[in-house]
């Protein structure tokens, strides 16, 4: 496992993974928690979510086939949430000694949230240069993809700047992230009315 923790090696994480014939079912998380720990289960939870995403999609099955993927994108989208929030909480405690700064900036974005949005991107990547190169749907098809993939580059290398400039800068003291909370209602059986009372009418 990566033990240089930026984006230029968060980056080569996910799309090794994604090259992977076994990802993300033949895989386990590596044994030593820690920020590489999440970054793992983000992008394992992710590339779940993406698989059942376009399985629900589907038009050739019956409705009880995408209720059982829509509870797994529920199911995946949470977890994929809970493992934003651990690396958050793990990057952060590897900052316990320093202080902000007078006038540091307050990133509204956390780490954890910056590497689960290039988690994402590197599925899109990903996918978008399997579509860019299909010989079954025509030039234009081919053509159009490989501009959105030009462009999805440019999102995460500007994404990837942004990472390595937050915790660089957080390390010094000259800006920092809150660990911010999800908070999601709709799973919490205490919270949602449909389930602490299921026999509510709509």
């Amino acid at each position: 496992m990566l033990t240089q923790f930026d984006a230029l090696n968060i980056i080569a994480f996910h799309e090794e993974a994604l090259r992977d014939a076994e990802w993300p079912d033949g895989t386990s998380d590596p044994l030593t928690p820690g920020a590489w720990y999440w970054v793992h289960a983000n992008h394992r939870y992710n590339t779940l979510l993406w698989r059942e995403e376009d399985k629900a999609r589907r038009t050739d099955v019956g409705p009880a086939a995408i209720a059982l993927s829509k509870r797994l994108i529920d199911r995946h989208n949470q977890r994929r949430n809970d493992a934003v929030e651990a690396m958050d909480e793990a990057i952060l405690a590897t900052l316990p000694h320093v202080s902000p700064q007078a006038g540091a900036r307050l990133s509204s974005e956390t780490a954890g949230a910056m590497i689960d949005r290039l988690s994402i991107l590197a599925l899109k990547i990903f996918h978008m240069a399997i579509q860019a190169h299909r010989t079954d749907a025509g030039d234009r098809h081919a053509a159009t993809c490989r501009i959105k993939l030009e462009r999805l580059g440019t999102q995460r290398h500007d994404l990837a700047l942004c990472l390595d400039q937050l915790l660089t800068e957080a390390a010094r003291g000259e800006a920092y992230f809150k660990m911010y909370r999800q908070f999601k209602m709709y799973n919490d059986p205490d919270l949602n009315p449909y389930l602490y009372r299921p026999g509510r009418r709509q």
